[in-house]
């Protein structure tokens, strides 16, 4: 018997106002008719934790297993699946080579097990070139990096 997995298409953006500096992530789930919006920042963080922390939010949104399509507009966070480089990286025990290690390890981690538990393939598009869904995700993420109220990034070390 086979099972089959309910399909969503989680688009997601990432934001940061100043590199580091007050950051926003911003995701868009669309499964058939149903569609939700999630946002949310921390006060100081990096561009590429907040296009992380997107993935990992639209993900960790969904209730059970699915079969999901992650658009992201970021090559950090598809080449970091599409091409290995995060499964290399944990393998070498989060170390790009002998000497550099693997920033945001722990953003990572949590994206990889959440790919474990979900069918998850990841689409590259071009961002500010017109995407609607891409293009609301930038500014749920530029809203939610504009709050005056940020929690702290824990996982962020300058």
């Amino acid at each position: 018997m086979v099972l089959k997995l309910n399909s969503v298409t989680i688009f997601t953006d990432g934001a940061c106002l100043g590199n580091p500096g007050p950051g926003g992530w911003g995701v868009v789930l669309i499964a058939g008719v149903h569609r939700k919006e999630l946002s949310g920042g921390f006060r100081l963080t990096t561009n590429n934790r907040m296009e992380l922390q997107a993935a990992i939010q639209g993900l960790e949104a969904l209730k059970k297993p699915c079969d999901a399509v992650l658009v992201t507009d970021s090559q950090y966070v598809f080449n970091g699946i599409d091409k290995g480089w995060a499964k290399r990286w944990k393998e070498k025990g989060w170390m790009r080579s002998r000497r550099e290690k693997a920033q945001n390890a722990d953003l990572w981690q949590e994206l990889l097990d959440l790919c474990e538990r979900h069918r998850v393939r990841f689409q590259w598009v071009r961002g500010h070139a017109g995407n609607a869904e891409n293009e609301r995700c930038d500014s749920l993420a530029r809203e939610a990096a504009m709050q005056s109220d940020l929690p702290v990034d824990r996982g962020y070390r300058p």
